[in-house]
């Protein structure tokens, strides 16, 4: 049985938002937060926003996070199990990071355990899919399609295709839509 994650995409209009999030990143957690408002002030049917993850190895569970986020696109809820896993590393955002990005308590965890601790967050149940080596082909598609647009950073924002370097987590969701939609 093939792997099918469903788009990480809202709304339905014929502007794009594309942001580029790694899900432990403060700046992208404060993206992401932003990212409901931004879509009721611009409008569903003007503006599809489309989120493409990150992995930054700095955030060392980046790879273990993005995982788990893919694996709930790709069950029977899709894209609002994603938001959920997603929605809970942003409530419990330093419960899987590191202090200063080498040590802390989660010095001590282990990718099971943060498997687990995103399932009690999210109420998700993605272990399963996670484990499907298959996944892996989601996984890499955001990564060089990040690369191919030459991302290197979180949160980055596209419009319309194409890189908005002045646009910022700390702007605020007016700005973010006047620009998608000119």
């Amino acid at each position: 049985m093939s792997l099918q994650a469903q788009p990480l995409e809202w709304g339905h209009g014929p502007h794009t938002f594309e942001v580029f999030l790694e899900p432990t990143c403060p700046f992208s957690v404060k993206t992401f937060n932003k990212l409901n408002a931004f879509l009721e002030q611009a409008g569903a049917d003007k503006v599809t926003v489309k989120i493409r993850l990150q992995s930054q190895p700095w955030h060392l569970f980046s790879g273990v996070i993005v995982r788990c986020i893919l694996a709930a696109s790709t069950l029977p809820d899709g894209k609002a199990a994603a938001h959920k896993v997603m929605q809970s590393v942003a409530d419990h955002r330093e419960e899987f990071e590191f202090t200063d990005h080498c040590s802390g308590p989660n010095m001590q965890a282990t990718p099971e355990e943060i498997v687990a601790r995103i399932e009690r967050y999210s109420g998700v149940q993605v272990a399963e899919a996670f484990a499907r080596p298959e996944l892996q082909t989601e996984i890499k598609w955001h990564c060089k399609y990040a690369r191919q647009n030459g991302i290197h950073v979180s949160p980055t924002f596209m419009v319309n295709g194409l890189v908005q370097a002045d646009l910022g987590s700390g702007d605020d969701v007016e700005v973010w839509a006047k620009r998608v939609l000119g």
